[in-house]
């Protein structure tokens, strides 16, 4: 089955009692039973509901995987992930992170004994050059979030086997459109469903998506024992989203395009950084490995202070000043106050995270009214 066709279908029959096409809100917190454990495999909406169901068994189709699990929000998945950790472990990964991964990995699971190596993933080696007896864990975010850094998924996926490690890939800013890191070598994908999965900017919802039967029920059962699980609501929105996102990511990519290669020769654009230009470090991997290259792109502003970048930013009137990605509307955000302010100044500098970048989440609206309005904003 081709992916459209996935997106539309999988995980979705007619309802039985009913004949409805579309998935019906099962807005019930419990279920009746014909005898004690007796059911008709649902007994309590924390651990599941028919609509999560059906939007759990869309993703896995869509991420190539046999099991999906829906979350309240990326860092409830992300937080499930941590949570089959122990006191000691160690765990590998990137130096440019989303600032939430950051901040749950330094500010929470730290404070349990667990070791974080933040270190450059664009040489799949350092993985191997970092692994001890303690590590048990890889996390790679490829595009990374803001500065696009490329990971060799499958390259780091054949190293993670080797060592016996668990190897997640946060798979967000590619969406399952553009890449299926499962297919590549990785053990789970997570994805912050809220951005270009759900499409709309009006859901907030993490997932993760596995081939591994035991460590589907062992993920399950901390998804279930803690509860960071979303409402039905939540789910049929999802599920809605997800039946145009092979449209929605066409439009993002095509736009995307176009607006990188204006910015890239712009004067008042110092840096740009988006994978389809082929001399963006790791091009070859991203080329590789993705489809295409995405509605993701940030720049950094020349001669520009934290003053005369705020003012550009506020100064658009077609792109949004706001914080998430991946809707259908553009929208520009200052990582360094925003998404990335949980970051140390000095650790989020190293990487290009200064105070003149600019993160653009590129819509699928009209180009050239998108072209207008950065012309008339960087003005």
């Amino acid at each position: 089955m081709k992916f459209g066709t996935k997106a539309i279908h999988a995980g979705q029959e007619p309802d039985p009692s009913t004949g409805a096409v579309m998935t019906p809100i099962y807005q019930t917190s419990t279920y009746w039973q014909k005898a004690p454990g007796d059911n008709q495999g649902y007994e309590y909406s924390r651990g599941t509901n028919p609509t999560r169901k059906a939007l759990e068994d869309c993703l896995a189709a869509l991420e190539n995987a046999k099991f999906g699990l829906a979350f309240s929000s990326g860092m409830g998945a992300t937080d499930a992930v941590m949570k089959l950790l122990q006191p000691g472990d160690e765990v590998i990964t990137g130096n440019d992170l989303y600032g939430g991964s950051y901040r749950i990995f330094t500010k929470i699971f730290a404070n349990y004994g667990i070791k974080f190596h933040f270190l450059d993933l664009s040489d799949p080696e350092i993985v191997s050059q970092y692994t001890n007896e303690k590590t048990k864990l890889v996390w790679v975010e490829t595009p990374t979030n803001p500065t696009m850094q490329i990971v060799d998924i499958e390259a780091i996926g054949k190293i993670t086997k080797a060592k016996n490690l668990l190897f997640v890939v946060d798979n967000t800013f590619a969406s399952p459109y553009l890449q299926n890191p499962i297919d590549l070598g990785a053990d789970v994908v997570m994805h912050s469903v809220t951005k270009y999965i759900g499409g709309h900017s009006d859901v907030v919802m993490g997932a993760l998506m596995l081939n591994d039967e035991d460590l589907y029920k062992r993920l399950w059962f901390i998804y279930n024992s803690c509860g960071a699980t979303p409402g039905p609501m939540d789910s049929f929105l999802a599920l809605r989203g997800i039946k145009t996102l092979h449209l929605r990511m066409k439009a993002h990519c095509e736009n995307g395009r176009a607006i990188a290669e204006f910015l890239k020769t712009h004067p008042k654009v110092d840096k740009i950084y988006w994978p389809g230009f082929t001399d963006h470090p790791n091009h070859e991997v991203a080329k590789k490995q993705m489809r295409d290259f995405g509605g993701m792109i940030s720049i950094t502003l020349k001669d520009a202070d934290l003053q005369e970048t705020f003012r550009i930013a506020s100064n658009f009137k077609v792109f949004t000043l706001a914080e998430s990605l991946g809707g259908v509307e553009s929208l520009i955000n200052h990582p360094a106050t925003m998404t990335h302010g949980s970051i140390p100044k000095e650790v989020r500098e190293k990487v290009g995270v200064v105070d003149s970048l600019l993160r653009l989440s590129v819509g699928v609206e009209d180009v050239e009214d998108l072209l207008e309005d950065l012309k008339n904003a960087l003005a």
